[in-house]
């Protein structure tokens, strides 16, 4: 395939009207330095202050500047997706506006997806500047949990610099908010080829950072929601079913066990209590219920999932 560039750099932006000049002057100086043709694609995410009145302007100055801004903030998902419609170069790349990521860790990072037939370059900022309590601890934790469940040896899989094959983002579809797990997304779409380098990581010169508690609980419960629909998804029969039949069955012998009792009690002339009057009958009820229901449930999301339009869709790598 015949790319027009060589990089397409994707900026996802928001308020960030202090450090884009300087950002853009740091890209420039490093793309002309190593000869590369190149695009910034900077996506404005519903941003309050002058930042696309400057991404405008830059753009004036500089004609390998594209923009697109949105009417409200969506997200960073929604952004780098149109960010990956657009890109046309070779290699896509994504950065942070902050002025955190350093655009120097770009050629190498290139040459690696380039020369070295990766599909994802990963960037890892080894030694942060940030919080350690409110931010290093609770993205170590994690990254951790996200390499347990993903399989991916990442230490850093949010880190916002990385470099992509275009053949890559063209094939996924980032969503609400699944920017933090695209290696993941990549992987179930068959790239699997995903490797990090160690980057610099600057201290924020300008604003404030938007990483709170709301965000890295929001992140734990989409890591879990992705799994479940890469595992189950095209199958959901595999998991409502089996949790319900062993429910069922779960439920079912409790009861005969119960009834059993206080039969074999009755015809051997002991006490015994009703079975009416015995919790652990009406526990086995419940689970007979919740296991058919579930199990019901596995039977329509597996209807569902036979008439969506998705059902055949499969990523082709090549054909002769």
């Amino acid at each position: 395939m015949e790319y027009t560039k060589d990089l397409s750099i994707v900026i996802s932006l928001f308020n960030e009207e202090e450090s884009l000049p300087e950002l853009v002057s740091w890209i420039e100086k490093v793309m002309l330095k190593e000869g590369f043709s190149y695009e910034i694609l900077m996506i404005d995410d519903g941003s309050r202050d002058s930042s696309w009145s400057i991404v405008k302007s830059l753009a004036e100055k500089n004609t390998a500047i594209r923009g697109i801004s949105f009417r409200r903030n969506y997200g960073k998902s929604a952004a780098l997706f149109h960010g990956f419609k657009a890109a046309e170069g070779r290699v896509v790349v994504t950065m942070d506006a902050d002025l955190q990521d350093s655009p120097e860790e770009i050629p190498e990072m290139y040459r690696m997806v380039v020369e070295e037939g990766y599909d994802i370059v990963s960037g890892w900022k080894k030694q942060r500047f940030d919080n350690k309590l409110t931010k290093n601890l609770p993205s170590k934790l994690y990254n951790a949990t996200a390499r347990r469940i993903t399989g991916i040896k990442l230490h850093d899989m949010n880190c916002g610099l990385k470099a992509y094959r275009n053949e890559v983002v063209k094939n996924i579809e980032v969503y609400g908010e699944m920017h933090r797990y695209i290696p993941y997304l990549a992987k179930n779409a068959g790239f699997d080829k995903i490797t990090e380098k160690p980057v610099q990581h600057q201290k924020r010169k300008y604003g404030k950072s938007k990483f709170g508690l709301e965000r890295f609980v929001n992140g734990f419960l989409d890591l879990i929601s992705l799994w479940f629909l890469s595992t189950f998804g095209k199958k959901p029969m595999h998991f409502f079913g089996f949790t319900g039949i062993l429910m069922f069955i779960t439920g079912a012998v409790l009861a005969v066990w119960v009834i059993a009792e206080k039969l074999i009690q009755q015809a051997n002339g002991m006490a015994f209590r009703p079975v009416a009057e015995q919790p652990l009958f009406y526990l086995a009820l419940v689970a007979v219920l919740l296991g058919f229901q579930l199990f019901l449930a596995g039977f329509i999301c597996e209807m569902i999932s036979r008439n969506s339009q998705e059902r055949n869709h499969y990523n082709i790598k090549e054909t002769l």
